[in-house]
């Protein structure tokens, strides 16, 4: 393991990717806008306010955080309404009241019903940076949470009402930096290539086969699946297919004529009915109908 890991880091510089640009770096330099986000489902929900705000860390912290995040909602006396996500292969340590946990990689769609009023915070390390903070594989945690205690140690009961009552988003973060701060882990060169390779699956939406990815980084599919199992606990060829899905449904939510048999062989299907089938599982709806519906909501200004 550790030969082909040397091996990987020797031919990492391989990538497409370019992390020397601002936008794709791994390593933050400062407080950049993280973008808008991406596998949110539903862009128009109905009455009611949703807001949605993230903000990238320190440099203290900037190795092993993607972004802070923050949600709030306000329905009113709507009532409710289902949020949904395809969530990113990383891990989330979530504050929310009696709810705060720290959450592993979700493999199905996340489903949260918002009524009345409500706050969540977030924390999403980025893919593979959590191993180090976690000490054992993080394949551990998915599709379930642990505590902060099981995390962190015991010393960390105060910091959900502490995050909860910092105010706005930027204080929110202050709160949470001031937590992690000191518990950071020393610097771990695994980590930051399995974030490296994640960044490149991210950007290059012609990468679609895990053959393909492991021979830019000069290592088997083998030795590469291992790697993912261990740093962002899920394997490389479920990352890949659920970021060429994240491009799907970015498409599909701007409203552009598709052409669907192009469309899948573009994300790497054998065919249209691969893809459909996979989209209807994960989003719940087949690609056309998603469409519809987005295109819907967006004439209806919800």
């Amino acid at each position: 393991m550790m030969r082909d890991l040397g091996v990987m880091q020797n031919n990492l510089d391989g990538m497409s990717i370019d992390l020397n640009r601002a936008d794709a770096s791994p390593i933050a330099k400062t407080r950049r806008d993280p973008g808008a986000p991406r596998g949110v489902l539903r862009r128009h929900l109905g009455p009611g306010t949703f807001r949605h705000d993230r903000l990238a860390p320190g440099s203290a912290l900037a190795d092993w955080l993607e972004h802070f995040w923050c949600v709030r909602w306000d329905m009113g006396a709507a009532p409710p309404q289902v949020q949904e996500t395809l969530p990113h292969p990383n891990v989330h340590l979530v504050v929310e009241a009696g709810r705060t946990a720290v959450w592993g990689v979700h493999e199905g769609r996340f489903r949260r019903e918002l009524a009345g009023c409500g706050l969540v915070f977030g924390v999403k390390f980025k893919a593979g940076a959590f191993r180090p903070w976690f000490g054992r594989p993080v394949s551990q945690l998915v599709n379930r949470s642990a505590s902060l205690a099981e995390v962190f140690g015991g010393a960390c009961q105060a910091l959900e009402t502490q995050v909860l009552t910092a105010g706005d988003m930027a204080a929110m973060a202050a709160t949470m930096e001031r937590f992690l701060r000191p518990r950071c882990p020393p610097p771990n060169p695994q980590a930051a290539w399995v974030a490296h390779i994640v960044a490149g699956i991210v950007h290059d939406r012609d990468l679609t086969r895990v053959e393909a990815l492991a021979q830019r980084c000069g290592v088997s599919p083998r030795a590469l699946q291992r790697l993912f199992n261990d740093y962002v606990g899920i394997g490389p060829k479920w990352v890949i297919k659920r970021y060429r899905m994240h491009d799907a449904i970015e498409r599909l939510q701007h409203g552009a004529p598709v052409d669907w048999p192009a469309l899948a062989q573009e994300l790497g299907y054998f065919d249209q009915a691969h893809f459909i089938r996979d989209f209807k599982r994960l989003v719940g709806r087949t690609p056309a109908a998603y469409a519809r519906a987005e295109a819907a909501g967006a004439a209806k200004g919800g």
